[in-house]
């Protein structure tokens, strides 16, 4: 029981060492298309539509070369199915929440530092468009107006440019992967979606570093 306790107090004690950084971003959502066959072996194309996305996140670092970030990611893709030149469009938006562990390859004391990172964490994806008796393409997908949470997994890269002691830009790139979620984009029956969601998403942030 006493380790323990020691335990929580070292971690307390480098937690008010370490430095704090508070930011927002915003960028775009570009997915990878996944392919889907029909049981009368017609195929097509499923996913999602580019989009936007937005959200923030909250991150420690002791001045080094590792941390960490809490993150929220709000983005809006419409649901598609394409097939033989035909497409149909449902509205849609998902919520992305993760933790990530950063590695800069620079120290805090370098005013232009390129990281890595590596999380997982959840998505949730919702479809919010009218949904209608007959849709095309019902022979291949179903887009449904309705809601699924996926754990997810998530990996990037980019920069960052402290402006002041206190002010810092960042530009990175991520691929959220979940698997697909096939309550929200519903197989016909018989019909098969193949792969994982890929959702390649560019950011540019500002953000306060916090003592």
């Amino acid at each position: 029981m006493k380790y323990g306790l020691w335990a929580i107090a070292l971690c307390a004690a480098s937690a008010w060492g370490q430095q704090w950084e508070v930011g927002a971003l915003g960028g775009g959502s570009f997915y990878l298309n996944n392919s889907v066959t029909g049981a009368g072996g017609a195929t097509g194309t499923t996913g999602f539509r580019p989009g936007l996305s937005a959200g923030g996140w909250i991150g420690h670092t002791n001045g080094g070369k590792y941390g960490g970030e809490i993150r929220y990611l709000f983005q809006r893709n419409d649901l598609k199915v394409n097939s033989g030149g035909q497409s149909y469009n449902f509205a849609g938006q998902s919520h992305v929440i993760h933790y990530d562990f950063v590695y800069h390859m620079k120290t805090s004391e370098d005013a232009f530092r390129p990281f890595v990172a590596v999380g997982g964490g959840l998505k949730g994806y919702r479809g919010t468009g009218k949904e209608q008796a007959f849709q095309p393409l019902s022979n291949l997908a179903i887009l449904s107006q309705t809601s699924e949470w996926k754990p997810m997994l998530t990996f990037g890269a980019g920069v960052k440019w402290q402006l002041s002691n206190r002010i810092l830009l960042r530009a990175e790139i991520r691929d959220f992967v979940t698997p697909f979620p096939k309550s929200v984009i519903l197989p016909s029956p018989g019909a098969k979606i193949a792969g994982w969601v890929h959702d390649i998403t560019p950011l540019f942030g500002i953000s306060y570093l916090v003592d």
